[in-house]
């Protein structure tokens, strides 16, 4: 992706053609659902969605679909991925083939509980009252 980098999901999903346009707005809309309290951003000039930490990034290559929910959220869904290629901190969906949104939204609730405990133990170390 050569430019300037974009600053939205929107622009970035623009970026590509329309079927592959498809996919990231199905992970996007995934990803929403099962943290709809989350915020859209781009890190490291890829689409993510944050809480209280990031929960998770995505991005479109050559022939997959990028996947980063961290590596702990990978770690407790081994199973689950097993079909997929994948390292400590992602998994590779293939293009052109269905995305497995259910593990994505799996996935995604795990590190939306995830995050909430962290928040919690820094707000309790840190002597912060909770909200």
């Amino acid at each position: 992706m050569a430019g300037p980098k974009p600053r939205s999901i929107d622009e970035y999903i623009g970026l590509f053609p329309p079927e592959v346009q498809d996919q990231l707005e199905q992970m996007r809309a995934a990803i929403r659902e099962a943290a709809p309290q989350a915020e859209e951003t781009m890190s490291y000039g890829m689409p993510a969605f944050r809480q209280n930490g990031v929960l998770a990034y995505f991005a479109a290559h050559k022939d997959h679909i990028g996947f980063y929910p961290t590596p702990s959220g990978m770690a407790s869904f081994e199973e689950d991925l097993a079909p997929f290629e994948r390292s400590k901190g992602a998994v590779r969906f293939p293009l052109g083939r269905p995305l497995p949104l259910d593990i994505v939204k799996k996935m995604i609730r795990f590190r939306v509980k995830e995050d909430e405990a962290c928040r919690r133990h820094w707000k309790h170390r840190s002597g912060l009252s909770l909200q």
